[in-house]
């Protein structure tokens, strides 16, 4: 946004919002207001409205602001409507029957991932993602995705910050051997599970990407290890990112039929 597109309170807020979503680091009043081109004393009272309606908060024991929970809250809430519509619902029940398993588009929220739309194609036999339910971060995939793609130093904090609860043997519990799982994650540019959220159940997930190639979900598979072996998630990877990428295709662009949500078809 544009300084001279700055002329209302609602803009200027706008504006404050996404300089501080954008930063890698917690912003001063004064860096926000310097960027924006904003008188100070106008900074300071936007973003003390801001704070109060839980959209900025100070990062912990500094007079710096990062985005506030309620934002986040209502980011995810906002990305979830999004994939819940008919084009997107379709591509997601597209993928699931021809990979032949439960599909499911996961965000994160509050350090927790939150299932905003699945597809379910057999009858349950282990773990099922479905809309509203939440799981860790260490031990999904769509947890693993996120947490690869921060800055190094970020993704070390937080892997230091997460409680990293064994749920089964194979749970990653160990700081270090999460960093190299990653490290390696972000390099192939997906993830997997080998059990280590819920036992006999493996998965892999793809990243959904915005036109501007920020990460604003992922796309994922969750199995009965007695079906597809955790080696054999490999095949699945190719068809989930062509809907990956389908999905980041269509995420700007309202449905022709106008219908919000098509949850209720799968």
């Amino acid at each position: 946004m544009s300084e001279a597109s700055l002329n209302g309170p609602l803009d200027r807020a706008f504006a404050i919002v996404g300089y501080v979503a954008g930063q890698t680091r917690a912003a001063s009043v004064a860096e926000i207001a310097s960027a924006l081109s904003l008188p100070l004393p106008t900074a300071h009272r936007l973003i003390g409205n801001l704070e109060l309606r839980g959209l900025l908060q100070k990062a912990l024991g500094t007079k710096r602001y990062v985005v506030g929970n309620q934002l986040v809250t209502l980011s995810a809430r906002v990305i979830g409507a999004a994939f819940r519509t008919a084009r997107r619902h379709a591509v997601l029940r597209a993928v699931a029957a021809e990979i032949g398993e439960q599909c499911e588009i996961g965000v994160v929220r509050d350090n927790v991932v939150s299932y905003v739309d699945s597809v379910r194609v057999s009858q349950p036999q282990g773990l099922q993602f479905n809309p509203g339910e939440a799981a860790p971060l260490h031990c999904t995939s769509t947890g693993k995705i996120y947490m690869s793609r921060l800055p190094e130093r970020a993704r070390e904090k937080l892997c230091r910050a997460l409680a990293l609860t064994r749920y089964t043997e194979t749970t990653i519990v160990d700081v270090e051997s999460l960093m190299k799982v990653l490290d390696e994650t972000r390099r192939r540019g997906w993830a997997k599970t080998n059990e280590e959220y819920v036992r006999g159940v493996v998965g892999c997930a793809v990243p959904i990407l915005s036109p501007d190639r920020e990460l604003i979900a992922c796309l994922g598979v969750s199995v009965p290890v007695a079906r597809v072996s955790f080696t054999a998630l490999d095949r699945f990877i190719a068809p989930l990112q062509k809907a990956a990428e389908l999905l980041s295709e269509t995420i700007l662009q309202a449905d022709e039929d106008g219908r919000s949500d098509a949850s209720a078809e799968a």
